[in-house]
């Protein structure tokens, strides 16, 4: 299946931002972009079971809660929505909320709910670039204001408000209440530096997510055996003679990825059904740059003195 460089669409929200740039252009009319969502281009496509967002916030989203697989199957769904953030960008004062700061059984969520002290019950954690949260199905959270974040979760689109600032949008009391684990959440994972280039960030049954920073004017081949999302944050490189940038994604699934690093270093993060590759990234010889650069095939160096070697530490366990 060849290399996809995905359509990434803009989704309007109450709490977006004006001016989304460097990551997209805003809209015409001024209306305020909340998410981005990367899909695969055209109609016949089959939607892949991850979905990867960038998200911008002015103002903060809703206290909110996803169904995890159980009570998804419950109510008919394939698949609950279990997702993690990247904080790419964050003010000095920005914030998530995860889990509330003690049990509450059903009546008593709900009635929070009604009389909108749930506001008052939500645990929020200041957050910095480079942060990571994981959210399980059925987790209640909100995102703050002043954030850029990048998520990946499981394809779903069912999200149940619990208290929405004020905004004249239906809560979903009777399924928050039925979907929430209500109390303590556990809040940011602990990342695992695997390599010298790979850093892995989450890994759940659902997905993996990992960050690569790899060093300017280098060549790389990564493995895509699987359903498989790349999202550049910094940087640039070219994959099949098509240049991608801060913002820009592509999508591969039983393919293999080469490409060339920009002038600058690249940081990107690439997200893939599974369990953890233990041969996710291999770099190519420098010889071999102009056919990154033009698209042709590339075969990993089995000596690359000139490019980055990646001697990697695996972690014994790595489930949460």
């Amino acid at each position: 299946m060849p290399i996809e460089h995905v359509v990434a669409r803009a989704v309007t929200k109450p709490w977006g931002v004006a001016d989304p740039r460097p990551w997209t252009q805003p809209n015409c009319d001024g209306t305020a972009i909340g998410e981005l969502w990367y899909e695969r281009a055209g109609a016949d496509r089959t939607p892949a079971s991850l979905l990867l967002k960038l998200l911008f916030t002015s103002q903060p989203l809703s206290i909110q809660v996803h169904p995890d697989d159980a009570f998804a199957r419950s109510i008919g769904l394939s698949n609950g929505k279990t997702e993690a953030w990247y904080v790419v960008e964050a003010t000095a004062d920005a914030k998530v909320a995860l889990g509330l700061r003690r049990p509450f059984s059903p009546s008593q969520l709900r009635q929070s709910i009604e009389d909108s002290s749930i506001a008052g019950l939500v645990v929020w954690h200041p957050v910095a670039a480079g942060d990571v949260i994981l959210v399980p199905g059925g987790t209640i959270h909100a995102i703050g204001a002043g954030l850029v974040i990048a998520e990946i979760q499981q394809r779903s689109d069912r999200t149940y408000r619990l208290f929405d600032y004020g905004r004249q949008r239906d809560l979903h009391i009777d399924c928050a209440v039925a979907a929430a684990k209500t109390g303590v959440a556990e809040y940011k994972v602990r990342s695992t530096r695997l390599s010298q280039q790979r850093t892995l960030l989450v890994a759940n049954p659902h997905f993996v997510l990992e960050r690569l920073d790899l060093p300017p004017d280098t060549c790389w081949h990564l493995d895509a055996a699987r359903e498989t999302w790349l999202l550049a944050l910094s940087g640039t490189a070219t994959v099949r003679s098509c240049e991608i940038a801060a913002g820009g994604a592509i999508f591969a699934t039983f393919d293999q990825i080469d490409f060339h690093v920009g002038d600058a270093p690249l940081t990107c993060l690439v997200a893939y059904v599974g369990e953890v590759a233990r041969k996710l990234l291999h770099p190519l010889a420098r010889s071999h740059a102009d056919g990154a650069s033009s698209g042709r095939d590339l075969t990993p160096a089995a000596t690359a003195p000139a490019a980055p070697q990646c001697h990697e530490t695996w972690p014994r366990r790595n489930k949460r």
